[in-house]
């Protein structure tokens, strides 16, 4: 198996046996301890303790959550996963109170991969379409 097959095993796995189950323990076998987050061009460094904080609050927003690789490509230490995740809105998110309704988010995630671990991840979801789903937002002019 090439290195590239094996990186996009790696995060494979780590939806699977992770994000997937909650199970955080397993964090350290897929993730560096210098792991880095970045969002909005911020470069946030939280090793394992943020990847299971990350984790664990998104679990407990979306209860049930299961993310679906759809497609991955790589090159070098780089994988673009396209993933569709999965969840009922149990938990408070941006200030809102829990519905109880599913959503389906379209999610492009990107890690990088040094030595067999995650190092860094990033990425972009459809987080206007999952308000719509929660109908925390109303096309206007739209009927319910």
């Amino acid at each position: 198996m090439s290195s590239i097959d094996q990186n996009k095993l790696l995060v494979r796995q780590y939806y699977e046996h992770v994000v997937n189950t909650g199970d955080v323990d397993r964090i350290p076998e897929f993730v560096a301890p210098g792991y880095v987050e970045i969002y909005n061009g911020v470069r946030n460094e939280c090793g394992i303790a943020g990847a299971e904080a990350h984790i664990l609050g998104v679990r407990a927003t979306f209860t049930d959550l299961h993310l679906t690789v759809d497609r991955q490509i790589a090159e070098g230490e780089w994988v673009v996963s396209q993933v569709t995740a999965r969840g009922i809105h149990t938990g408070n998110w941006m200030e809102m109170k829990p519905t109880g309704k599913t959503v389906e988010i379209s999610v492009v995630n990107v890690d990088r991969i040094i030595n067999g671990k995650i190092v860094e991840h990033g990425g972009a979801a459809n987080m206007l379409e999952t308000l719509f789903q929660i109908g925390a937002v109303k096309v206007v002019g739209s009927e319910g």
